[in-house]
């Protein structure tokens, strides 16, 4: 099943565009609330703020000198409280393999990275003064931090050694936000009045357990028009759908509030796949959806925020899920094909696990990921594409 989305082509035409963040040093230095500890004989733990945003630094006592630069992903709340977690199973591996790990919250919530760009290196500057210049420094994150790896990387070469962007969304925002914003309104055709309206998405709406169980109850009650939206969102189950249903509700209303009006626009789509059998689904659908003109400015929002250039200088390895309902594996295929059209390809690879969800990836398969970005790296070994070793 494919959508057509001829109307984003010619956005994307336009060509790439950078995230227009305040540069780093530009930003307060200023270190409150801060707290170091000794979990470990030789090993820091530093915590605190770092203009007023909350950071987090971990040096393990085996410490190779080397630094892994950390972000986080799509949050709907402030993230600082995280931070004082233990390492989760996307920075464990780096912090056993002796390698330092800072990651920053962000000043926002929701699509922030015009926040998490500055503010991390931010903090990656403040390490650097503190700690002393690392031997190498690598850059990883999973979902929005994912993306946010890729960005990095094409905007500071100079200052990373390699990239492993974990189940990232990767390439231009656009065209899968239009998608997801497509999905909602064909939703509201199948079950009329269940969700809020689209444009504009109320601003106080929240992705929760009862929005989600709204769904399941209405995509329980009509199996036919069920089957359908599962189809058109290429999902396996319902369960999945009112997940994504609901979600896709927040981050609408979070990019409208950030673009400061509505930037998804699915007048030109021609809607297909919700019956493989029968076009005449698919006809309906197109004859009866509400179509949504874009703001203009809006829509500009969007672009910015981002589409990469596909000039990849440095190694940089994806690792993702077959199976992934939130950043599905063919939303993804654009960024490799930019970087092929920029030249790049010997400095990308993606690789795969066999494992359904989010960022389901384990700690272990992560580890084997990061050691083979660290030893193309060191060692020009690049490693093969498809399934993880």
């Amino acid at each position: 099943m494919k959508l057509s989305f001829a109307l984003l082509l010619s956005f994307l035409a336009a060509g790439a565009c950078r995230v227009q963040a305040q540069p780093a040093s530009a930003l307060a230095p200023l270190v409150t609330n801060q707290r170091v500890t000794h979990p470990a004989a030789g090993a820091t733990s530093e915590h605190g703020e770092l203009g007023g945003v909350p950071y987090r630094i971990e040096i393990p006592a085996h410490w190779n000198g080397s630094l892994v630069v950390f972000y986080h992903g799509y949050s709907y709340v402030p993230f600082g409280p995280e931070l004082d977690k233990p390492l989760s199973n996307q920075q464990t591996p780096e912090y056993d393999r002796g390698y330092a790990i800072v990651q920053s919250a962000y000043s926002r919530t929701g699509w922030a990275l015009e926040q998490a760009l500055p503010e991390t290196d931010r903090l990656r500057e403040y390490f650097v003064k503190h700690y002393g210049k690392p031997k190498q420094t690598f850059v990883t994150g999973g979902s929005m931090g994912g993306a946010l790896t890729m960005v990095t990387l094409e905007q500071r070469p100079e200052v990373y050694d390699g990239a492993l962007a974990l189940c990232g969304r990767l390439g231009p925002t656009d065209p899968p936000m239009q998608q997801r914003f497509a999905f909602r309104a064909a939703f509201d055709y199948y079950f009329p009045g269940l969700m809020p309206p689209l444009v504009p998405t109320p601003a106080d709406y929240m992705d929760t357990d009862a929005n989600r169980a709204k769904v399941a109850a209405a995509l329980k009650s009509d199996p036919t028009k069920a089957r359908k939206i599962r189809n058109l969102m290429h999902l396996h189950n319902d369960e999945d759908v009112a997940h994504m249903i609901s979600y896709i509700g927040f981050i609408i209303a979070d990019y409208q509030q950030r673009a400061g009006g509505n930037p998804f626009d699915n007048r030109d789509l021609i809607y297909n796949g919700t019956d493989p059998d029968d076009s005449a689904s698919d006809n309906d659908l197109n004859d009866h959806v509400a179509r949504y003109a874009a703001d203009s400015n809006a829509h500009q929002y969007l672009v910015r925020n981002v589409t990469p250039t596909g000039k990849v200088l440095k190694p940089m390895l994806a690792l993702t899920t077959t199976y992934d309902p939130l950043i599905p594996a063919a939303t993804i295929t654009s960024y490799p094909q930019m970087i092929a059209a920029a030249g790049f390809s010997q400095n990308f690879v993606q690789q795969y696990v066999h494992r359904d969800g989010h960022c389901t990836m384990s700690g272990e398969e992560t580890g084997r990921a990061f050691d083979e970005l660290v030893d193309w790296v060191n060692h020009g070994k690049q490693p093969k594409a498809g399934l993880l070793p």
